[in-house]
């Protein structure tokens, strides 16, 4: 029979391991657009449930030690490969209810209702990914259960499976075969079942190393105690070109636009470390020494307040963070930036969930959020693709009506805040919301974060990539020329508005420049607004209506 505390340690090795190789597994993303990466969302997701587990006796029951780590997962889950991950756990608090101890069978039984409760979350399940990963581990569970009570065999024919899964993951997905890699999740998955077969083969919990349970995302916060003058804590390693200049003017260059800076310069690489509002620029600066390796962007202030909200949360019981609704209907949005926050609260929004592309929040972030409005239903805007699952997971929890629309931009959910009317009930809202944020063309400006290829495009790391809806479009050299381009793409014959958000790495006077330009080049039936937004990562958000 299988105990609660060999179950305990194992999803606690799984999370240690993770966290040891998310950085590889991140590097499997083949899209190029910097994300909250699959391995750190996969790792972070676990380390919830680690943290729960932890304080868990030796004798606690299987029953337990499944419910404790489904209910952290799901809570701590993050993206969507963090909220697939927990929904596979989620089969184990199911499949494993009211048992002391388990058998293979129940084992069995717990991946099956995970894949199906994973399958049933996503709108359109991609094979090919982590799902097809645990699909076919689930299948020869069933299988191999019939053959073996014995823990070790049943499981390790389980990884077997995944693991010659994961490797026929590119056969599936012909984007995953040109960059000859595996999916990210599935590889995750892999990682999981393989450390709990460590556990289950007789092995003890692995060592942590520096940098395990969450505190390699705490460190650009530990470096500083008082106010953040600079917001990115921005590092990377040049692998220098054969004529590269002296390292000495790069230094010279970063010291201008941030501090804290580190240049350490060897016979073929230069490591640097700066704090700067400008990490875009840093980069860009960068790329003129030779090819960047390893780079990292940490948003010291988003990462800060998260450390002092925990904070509070430990200090004060679930219950007292609750508000009483007050009024029929509230909002909660999820942006980043001081100026994109600053319309979404002009535009009505109770609470708006600090974080978007690099840093995905967890299911917990946004039911907290949801927690403190103090409304009888609340809308919540998740305003990214990758964060909608999260959202949906919140409702599960909630106190109070919730309502989650599928907005994957910001200027989705501004348009469906806009249509918002309180005289009409939460259906009709619904319906005239998604068809307003529907009717919205999306355009993003932004920068390449790794070499690959994807669409047709040849895009080496650094290029500037120009966005419709999410895809890609074109690869430019320049900024404000990408804008430009992109902005006469998506402008229509019934076009009446296109509103440019800025971002922290465009200066007030080449927005207004770009602002200008655009008009100039428009129809005078179009009218061009402008709004400092103060992003991270994309240099323009455009809205065209």
């Amino acid at each position: 029979m299988i105990s609660g505390s060999l179950l305990r340690d194992a999803i606690i090795n799984a999370a240690i391991c993770l966290e040891k190789q998310k950085n590889q597994i991140d590097e499997l993303n083949v899209y190029p657009v910097p994300d909250g990466d699959t391995g750190t969302n996969m790792s972070m997701t676990m380390n919830s449930a680690r943290k729960e587990l932890e304080l868990l006796s030796d004798d606690a029951d299987i029953s337990k030690v499944a419910d404790t780590a489904a209910s952290a997962l799901l809570r701590g889950a993050r993206g969507n490969s963090g909220v697939i991950l927990s929904l596979i756990f989620r089969g184990f608090s199911k499949g494993m209810k009211n048992l002391k101890t388990a058998k293979c069978e129940n084992f069995a039984n717990s991946l099956e209702l995970g894949v199906d409760a994973a399958y049933k979350a996503v709108m359109k399940p991609t094979e090919g990914t982590i799902l097809t990963v645990a699909r076919m581990s689930a299948q020869t569970a069933r299988s191999s259960c019939l053959d073996t009570n014995e823990l070790s065999v049943f499981w390790s024919a389980v990884c077997a499976t995944a693991e010659e899964t994961l490797a026929k993951t590119p056969d599936f997905l012909p984007i995953l075969k040109k960059s000859g890699v595996v999916d990210a999740g599935g590889k995750g998955l892999v990682v999981v079942f393989e450390a709990m077969l460590d556990i289950f083969n007789g092995k003890t919990i692995e060592i942590q190393t520096a940098g395990s349970s969450g505190s390699e995302n705490r460190s650009a916060v530990q470096e500083i105690e008082t106010d953040i003058n600079f917001t990115y804590c921005t590092e990377c390693i040049i692998t220098k070109h054969n004529d590269c200049k002296d390292a000495a003017s790069l230094r010279a260059y970063l010291e201008t636009i941030g501090d804290c800076v580190l240049v350490v310069d060897d016979d073929d690489i230069i490591k640097v470390h700066v704090h700067t509002n400008n990490p875009g620029s840093v980069i860009e600066k960068a790329l003129e020494f030779g090819v960047i390796n390893m780079p990292k962007i940490e948003n010291m202030k988003m990462q800060h307040d998260g450390i002092k909200k925990e904070a509070r949360k430990q200090d004060a019981p679930d219950k007292a963070r609750r508000t009483k609704p007050e009024k029929k209907y509230g909002f909660v949005v999820v942006a980043a930036g001081h100026g994109v926050e600053a319309l979404f609260k002009d535009l009505g929004a109770d609470n708006v969930v600090t974080g978007g592309q690099t840093m995905n929040p967890s299911t917990e972030d946004i039911l907290d959020a949801i927690y403190m409005t103090p409304a009888e239903t609340v809308f919540v805007l998740p305003n990214n693709k990758n964060i909608i699952l999260s959202a949906e997971q919140a409702v599960k929890f909630a106190d109070r009506g919730v309502c989650v629309l599928q907005t994957r931009t910001i200027p989705q959910g501004v348009s469906a805040m806009l249509a918002f009317d309180e005289s009409v009930d939460i259906s009709e809202n619904k319906v005239n919301m998604t068809k307003a944020f529907e009717r919205v063309s999306t355009g993003l400006i932004t920068f390449a974060a790794r070499d690959t290829e994807l669409d047709g495009h040849s895009i080496k790391k650094g290029e500037i990539l120009a966005l419709d809806s999410g895809k890609l479009v074109f690869t430019d050299k320049d900024v404000n020329r990408a804008v430009l381009k992109l902005v006469k793409k998506l402008v229509k014959n019934d076009t009446s508005f296109v509103t440019l958000m800025y971002g922290a790495d465009v200066t007030d006077e080449n927005a207004e420049k770009m602002q200008t330009l655009l008009s100039q080049k428009l129809s005078d039936k179009i009218e061009v607004t402008l709004i400092n937004g103060g992003q991270p990562v994309y240099y323009y958000i455009i809205s065209v209506e």
